[in-house]
């Protein structure tokens, strides 16, 4: 089993207010209209990474998750969200049930699972949740969900907000940061 990663505590709703500053994505520019397209791609381009050569399993620092264990987040990210817009799609403001990243990546040991299976399944749940977005008509995208820390969502900064997650996880992996317009940068260092 490797090293434990110590948990991410930050809250991280501040990106539907400004401009990350590390991976550059900035969620203010996403129309919701093109939320479904977005999903589609960065599942495409999360494929690509797990089926990419180079050992995607390897953590590039002992504290640091290896692409593959990445995968399984955003993979789970997806299947969450989709769960989660459809309680809000179904009941008013509805209370999000809790969820433990890390604990998730421990019990489902994500360093010992099948890149090529993950790589279907993330891009099976993009998909998913891609499609579910697409359903969302013009009166729904107001309709309103919570976290148990007080984080209130509209469906549509819901879907932004989101967005951010996997989008700077490839970041966290490829090195690729994104533009002033949210379009996708060279490798650093290149």
């Amino acid at each position: 089993m490797p090293v434990e990663i110590v948990p991410d505590t930050k809250d991280w709703t501040w990106v539907l207010e400004r401009r990350c500053p590390e991976c550059g994505f900035d969620t203010r520019l996403v129309q919701r209209d093109s939320i479904p397209d977005l999903l589609r791609e960065c599942g495409a381009e999360w494929t690509d990474v797990l089926q990419g050569s180079g050992d995607i399993c390897r953590r590039p620092a002992e504290t640091v998750w290896s692409p593959l264990e990445y995968g399984c987040h955003v993979r789970d990210v997806f299947r969450l969200f989709d769960v989660r817009l459809g309680l809000m799609l179904a009941g008013d403001d509805p209370l999000f049930p809790n969820w433990d990243q890390d604990t998730t990546a421990i019990d489902d040991r994500y360093w010992e699972q099948d890149p090529s299976t993950i790589a279907a399944d993330l891009r099976a749940a993009a998909d998913m949740l891609a499609d579910r977005f697409e359903r969302v008509t013009d009166g729904q995208w107001q309709r309103r969900g919570r976290r148990s820390d007080g984080a209130r969502f509209t469906i549509e900064s819901f879907g932004r907000y989101l967005l951010h997650d996997p989008c700077h996880h490839l970041f966290d992996v490829t090195g690729r940061g994104y533009g002033e317009n949210n379009e996708r940068m060279p490798h650093r260092g290149d």
